[in-house]
């Protein structure tokens, strides 16, 4: 059997877009203070880990509802990142030219998502 075949996440765009984010979050992150090591720090590797999980979980899923639940939790953490970056911000610990990096990424898998549920919507 083909690694596609295994891995059907893999060949989507947005999944690879959410691994790229996440190492760059976990970059970012490396640098917040030690006292947010169980704080903020871990809540944005948990919810930007949990965009890539979610559409890999989804994908390996037999029907279009089942992926399409995935997909959205997905989407909302997103939404979780969005809030934790703004946190980040306001505190000082996020640079603004990374914010704005990070931002630019997560807009761009959240355009992607948003296009991938409509198209698996279409299938139901």
């Amino acid at each position: 059997m083909k690694s596609e075949q295994i891995k059907p996440h893999k060949r989507l765009s947005v999944w690879q877009k959410s691994i790229e984010l996440a190492i760059e979050v976990y970059k970012a992150t490396e640098r917040y203070p030690s006292e947010e090591r169980f704080g903020l720090t871990s809540q944005m590797r948990r919810a930007v880990i949990s965009i890539g999980s979610n559409i890999a979980e989804g994908a390996g899923r037999q029907s279009a509802k089942e992926f399409l639940q995935f997909l959205y939790i997905a989407r909302g953490s997103i939404s979780e990142l969005d809030t934790q970056f703004e946190i980040s911000t306001r505190l000082g610990y996020l640079p603004i030219d990374t914010r704005n990096k990070l931002d630019t990424r997560l807009e761009e898998i959240s355009k992607m998502l948003n296009g991938l549920i409509k198209q698996v919507s279409s299938k139901q």
